[in-house]
């Protein structure tokens, strides 16, 4: 079977290959062998291949943090899945034709999410969720400000706020990214600039801003703390500008304003499974209902490696890469 490995940090388009392995061998207690159907590229899929974000100790290693598929196999003990059950892949490894792994790490999913849609389920959806639910608590008409808004979790804080009465400011890096973000649903759009607190503060005045969710750290970590109401919380979930998360005396002291970090990894994945479970079931009934949806930019083969992982870390995407197990 296909996987794609890689034995040393670095670019990804340059170190991942698409090898061939053995298939998996027989489940063990308490195993399930899944047969992936779609693996997608995350932001944190890069940075780890590149050395620059928790991941594997030891080389080579396998990447993937999303995936879905069907399970093939189950081992003995396994009493609540069954070969056929399409499930969602909470491992890691996934860019691979087939993978073993314990049943708490799977869930079940139902069968009319489209599977590039699923394969997107695991990390976005949740970490938008969960920092919309634990930091402040809002109230409908309250204003949260955000930036890489035309991101995967950027669409879904906008359309999660929207259901849950809130306004939202999406802070972009271009101009072409305005119109549809309003499209699915974002009340602001603004380019991001030295002067944006000017800018919003201009469009909303006094307005309630307690809450800003920063993918970027950096120099665009100050701009959304200039946004914020006295007393406000900015939410770190990424590092895309690569600079440590700026925010200034005035802000923390003066202003009351504080910085929180934010990693699904510490959230979720310690819970026990029942919570996991119903986490993940509350997602999937948001995508069964349209209320979210997540942009697919294009699809690669797992041999198409190279090429795939060069497009994920594109500029001016305007959805996911994933891979895709058949044609």
């Amino acid at each position: 079977m296909k996987v794609i490995e890689y034995s040393e940090f670095g670019a990804p388009f340059e170190v991942c290959k698409c090898i061939e392995v053995d298939d998996p061998a027989d489940p063990q207690a308490n195993e399930v062998v899944v047969a992936v159907e779609a693996s997608a590229i995350n932001p944190a899929d890069l940075l780890m291949i590149r050395g620059q974000y928790p991941g594997p100790d030891t080389l080579p290693a396998r990447q993937g943090i999303e995936g879905t598929g069907r399970i093939i196999a189950v081992g003995p003990d396994v009493k609540d899945y069954t070969v056929g059950d399409r499930v969602l892949l909470l491992g890691r490894g996934n860019w691979a034709e087939k993978v073993v792994c314990l049943a708490e790490q799977v869930v079940s999913i139902p069968e009319e999410i489209d599977v590039l849609q699923a394969a997107q389920m695991k990390a976005n959806p949740p970490s938008a969720h969960f920092m919309l639910q634990d930091y402040v608590d809002l109230d409908e008409g309250d204003w949260v400000i955000q930036n890489a808004a035309n991101s995967a979790v950027g669409h879904h804080v906008i359309r999660l706020a929207k259901k849950m009465g809130l306004k939202t400011i999406n802070i972009v890096r271009r101009a072409e990214s305005i119109d549809a973000l309003k499209a699915i649903g974002a009340d602001l759009v603004f380019v991001d600039g030295d002067d944006l607190g000017e800018r919003v503060q201009a469009e909303i005045g006094d307005a309630y801003v307690p809450l800003a969710i920063d993918a970027a750290g950096g120099k665009p970590c100050e701009h959304l703390a200039d946004c914020l109401s006295d007393g406000g919380v900015v939410v770190n979930y990424g590092f895309l500008d690569g600079e440590p998360c700026s925010i200034t005396p005035t802000h923390t002291i003066v202003r009351q304003i504080s910085l929180r970090g934010f990693w699904l990894f510490e959230r979720l994945f310690g819970k026990p499974k029942e919570e996991v479970e119903n986490v993940y079931a509350e997602i999937s009934d948001l995508y069964v209902s349209k209320t979210l949806y997540s942009p697919v930019e294009a699809t690669y083969r797992l041999d198409q490696v190279a090429e795939a992982l060069a497009h994920a870390e594109r500029g001016g995407r305007d959805g996911k890469v994933l891979f895709v197990m058949k044609d």
